[in-house]
């Protein structure tokens, strides 16, 4: 029996960002022989900081991390705590706060208390579109909520699955609580970051000092000598209906099971010997260009994130994290982060750095001087950033949330799960997988 153990094959993880490495150090530990193969030529993937040679530190998009996840992984004593996290929106030049200020405006207030009236009587939402007029009210989701929806996705609302609505699963009420708890307590709690476990005033938003990228470098301890850099998987073998092996930098390997983060329409051409996941290649993703903007001066944007919902914006969020995180900037500098969607080969997504740092001044010229405190930008591009919950394939992506379809191949991560989660559900989610993937093939811990 020891024999047979030992011969038996590793567990291969594709992708060596957070999720993978938190699926294959779970592993790890349970004495499970791990692989991870990594297409690029570092790790940390979504999760990677990048430092200029000024001393401006960014991340792939804003992270916002808790200090339960920092426990979790053991980054703790590297992070600094956040004081002050907020969110604001501006609309037609004028700012409101989230939520006190739409909820002080009579305009959205009244139009909210009447969706109120009738959500009872209301039929089962067909889109997002329906969900959110039924649970905010025509006004604020018309002009708030429909509006940054369509820009984030690329989709219409009325195209898109009531699913997509999950992602904002707190009541008013709750995220109220939480704000005036925050406030209170003089650090920033943590509201709408984790849906896996309970959001209380015992949960608030810390970050690494030296970016996101650490908790990565952390997980990445427990792997020494298990991690392939530039080593890419593009070929998952199946054989009545089970993981066989992987192809992986041109060599076949035999695998005892996959853990994949690559996104469900790529996995579905990687998977050979079963049609099991030929649905998800027509899943689709929302292309994402980055802006990172550097200006003198601080404090230039009403609050940390500024939500952007005007028509003939470029943008439709911006991030001002030295706000709440100053050591992300050198002394007197900022970094504001405009998040543009697009499309890959469309004019935004080819655009140069310099380009898309002028389209994003065009519309910041409500901040006093901006243009001479502007420094210049530096852009990072996601083909693969958000993933579209299209009515068309719900049903096909209920079905991939449940399982696969292949014995022995699991996905993890945002884009592997082909889910909204942040980086605190992406970690335990990635656990609760590995757990599963435990019970399926008990031999693999005996």
């Amino acid at each position: 029996m020891a024999n047979a153990q030992h011969a038996q094959p590793p567990v291969i993880v594709v992708g060596a960002g957070l999720a993978g490495l938190t699926a294959a150090a779970f592993l790890r530990r349970r004495g499970v022989s791990v692989r991870v193969c990594e297409a690029g030529h570092q790790i940390a993937g979504l999760a990677a900081t990048h430092v200029d040679a000024d001393g401006f530190s960014y991340d792939f998009g804003a992270h916002f991390i808790t200090n339960r996840l920092a426990a979790a992984i053991g980054v703790s004593a590297a992070c600094r705590p956040v004081v002050h996290y907020g969110e604001m929106v501006r609309l037609r030049d004028r700012t409101y706060s989230y939520p006190f200020g739409l909820m002080r405006d009579p305009h959205f207030l009244l139009s909210g208390l009447g969706a109120r009236a009738v959500q009872l009587m209301a039929d089962a939402p067909e889109s997002a579109a329906d969900v959110f007029r039924l649970r905010y009210g025509a006004a604020l989701a018309n002009e708030i909520a429909i509006p940054l929806l369509e820009s984030w996705s690329g989709a219409q609302a009325t195209d898109l699955a009531p699913a997509v609505a999950g992602v904002l699963n707190h009541s008013v009420g709750h995220t109220v609580l939480l704000k005036l708890n925050s406030r209170l307590r003089g650090r920033a709690v943590a509201i709408g970051y984790c849906h896996e476990l309970p959001e209380t005033r015992y949960v608030w938003h810390v970050y690494p000092v030296g970016g996101v990228a650490l908790l990565c470098k952390r997980l990445a301890q427990e792997l020494e000598g298990c991690v392939e850099l530039e080593t890419p998987v593009d070929q998952i073998f199946v054989d009545q209906g089970r993981v066989v092996g992987v192809r992986a930098n041109g060599h076949e390997r035999p695998a005892a099971a996959v853990v994949s983060t690559a996104p469900v329409h790529v996995l579905a051409r990687m998977v050979t010997g079963t049609d099991a996941l030929r649905p998800m290649a027509r899943f689709r993703y929302r292309p994402m260009v980055f802006v990172n903007l550097r200006f003198t001066g601080r404090g230039h944007l009403p609050d940390t994130m500024l939500w952007t919902p005007n028509a003939g914006s470029p943008f439709f969020r911006l991030t001002e994290t030295p706000r709440s995180m100053p050591w992300l900037a050198p002394a007197g500098h900022t970094l504001i982060t405009a998040d543009l969607g697009c499309e890959v080969g469309d004019p935004i997504w080819r655009s140069s750095d310099e380009e898309l740092g002028e389209r994003c001044l065009q519309h910041l010229d409500w901040i006093p001087n901006v243009r001479r405190r502007y420094l210049g930008c530096r852009v990072v591009r996601s083909p693969v950033a958000y993933p579209v919950f299209l009515r068309e394939y719900e049903a096909d992506r209920q079905a991939f949330a449940r399982s696969t379809g292949v014995e022995g191949l699991y996905s993890v991560g945002r884009n592997g799960e082909f889910a909204h989660w942040l980086m605190e559900d992406v970690y335990w989610r990635s656990l609760d997988t590995m757990r599963r993937l435990l019970r399926d093939h008990v031999a693999l811990a005996a």
